[in-house]
């Protein structure tokens, strides 16, 4: 198969066979999905990207445009264990992590697992809930653990968070804290969908829930088995020099306060090999971090008052970043 050519390829270079499995899964999850959610390709892409890439999904947008919906069909689509936290101010961090309670019977404590321990978690509307709350997700969507009365308590995997929000000027939210944005992989926004797709939902829509009818088509062990595929996915030198320099960019923005972290480096560079996959390559190219550095880096990013004050979003100091930021070369061997 063909490689970047920066030197000597000495990576791991996943089958020709492997890729072809990963596409006809990924095929059928996404045919699922679209079966519900219409008119969303890109999104529908990016879900599939943050799931290989052993990450979490932000969907940002305003009520009604599916953010649920989405979540709830890619959840469905897939056997394996789902919950589903809807985030209220009320919420308690122990109902997200679970609670030792102490049972009468044995004279012991007892663990009582909360919404998180499932394979895929749905939390609906994750900041109405208090900065107190969502801080518990702090550790299970880094280290995959959750510890609670001194006692460490492993997650299932796969395992992936799909949240959903309302921009945060909507009355009744709260802003999520820097180091939560940033344990998320990427944001996506639905947006409103095209007049033709609007018509369609209204015919599939009206008549019954399209979930209803939803089989899954994959389960967790092949989900594992296409995260091993991924992890193998070349990234030449070159290629991981490109993406750190887009980061350090950031970081050095007149325009931003706060830039990328390490954690967003390591998140784009593995959403890359996750996105190479599943266009059928084993090695990734410099326009695979570049068309994912908006959804993978703009939710992390904070602007400078004098900035914001402008009307200058992140969005539009992270363009011209990239836009200033060199892209190396990539050409093709056999």
């Amino acid at each position: 198969m063909s490689s970047v050519s920066d030197g000597v390829h000495t990576g791991n270079r996943a089958e020709s066979a492997d890729l072809d499995t990963l596409a006809r899964v990924t095929g059928r999850i996404r045919e699922s999905i679209e079966k519900v959610i219409e008119g969303k390709p890109d999104v529908t892409r990016a879900s599939l990207v943050v799931l290989l890439a052993e990450g979490h999904l932000l969907i940002e947008d305003v009520p009604g445009v599916g953010k649920t919906m989405l979540s709830k069909t890619l959840a469905r689509s897939i056997d394996c264990s789902v919950r589903r936290i809807q985030f209220t101010p009320d919420l308690l961090p122990s109902d997200v992590t679970g609670v030792s309670v102490f049972n009468q019977d044995t004279r012991a404590f007892e663990f009582r697992p909360g919404g998180i321990f499932a394979n895929i978690v749905v939390g609906d509307e994750i900041n109405r809930a208090s900065p107190k709350t969502q801080s518990a997700l702090l550790e299970c969507m880094e280290e995959r653990q959750v510890t609670v009365d001194g006692s460490t308590y492993h997650l299932d995997q796969p395992f992936m968070v799909i949240a959903t929000q309302n921009p945060i000027e909507m009355e009744g939210t709260y802003a999520l804290p820097e180091a939560q944005r940033d344990r998320f992989m990427a944001r996506v926004s639905m947006g409103y969908p095209v007049e033709a797709a609007e018509i369609a939902m209204l015919s599939s829509h009206t008549r019954r829930n399209p979930l209803e009818d939803l089989e899954p088509v994959t389960d967790a062990v092949e989900i594992r088995k296409l995260i091993d595929i991924v992890n193998d996915v070349y990234v030449a030198e070159t290629v991981q020099r490109y993406a750190v320099a887009i980061t350090t960019a950031t970081r050095r923005s007149a325009e931003l306060v706060l830039g990328a972290s390490p954690r967003a480096t390591l998140h784009l560079v593995r959403a890359a090999k996750a996105s190479a996959a599943i266009d059928g390559r084993d090695y990734v190219i410099p326009d695979d971090v570049l068309n994912l550095a908006p959804q993978v880096l703009a939710h992390r990013l904070l602007p400078t008052v004098e900035a914001s004050m402008s009307g200058r979003t992140t969005d539009v100091a992270l363009g011209q970043i990239l836009s200033a930021v060199p892209m190396p070369e990539s050409r093709r061997r056999g």
